[in-house]
């Protein structure tokens, strides 16, 4: 999984055990309670999630996650955004001639059962978009077009 913190991208590959979680020798316990167990002791966490970014709570602490979809932005070189896998296209929320801004959701889709946003990954104005709602893409497809 990866993360934006603090405008570092971090990535975490933790374990997991049913409703546990376990990265270098952090658990997590998830269930009516959330506790974060580190050297055998257990700390009461409270996460809220607002939007894209989870808020948590714990030892004194107030931290602030973004989980980062994979595939979800185009890359640096490319001034178009494609699709991380398979799916079907639920909304567009852009038109042509539009202007965006790095980080604004152009697109909502639906891939394995969950829905995936794509995101701007630079600022410019929507040139085409390649696929209507309702519309079924290939993994890797062009879905629109942005220029600088």
């Amino acid at each position: 999984m990866e993360f934006k913190l603090g405008g570092n991208r971090i990535e975490i590959e933790p374990q997991r055990e049913g409703s546990v979680f376990i990265h270098e020798g952090m658990i997590l316990h998830m269930g009516p309670e959330l506790w974060l167990e580190i050297d055998g002791r257990k700390h009461k966490a409270n996460a809220i999630k607002i939007d894209d970014v989870w808020w948590v709570h714990v030892l004194g602490h107030t931290l602030q996650f973004e989980v980062v979809e994979p595939g979800i932005n185009g890359d640096d070189d490319d001034s178009g955004l494609t699709s991380p896998m398979p799916g079907k296209i639920l909304d567009v929320l852009v038109t042509v001639g539009q202007k965006v801004s790095s980080g604004d959701t152009l697109m909502i889709m639906e891939a394995m059962k969950m829905e995936h946003k794509i995101i701007a990954s630079h600022d410019g104005v929507v040139e085409k978009i390649h696929y209507n709602v309702g519309e079924q893409v290939n993994q890797g497809v062009e879905l629109l077009s942005l220029s600088e």
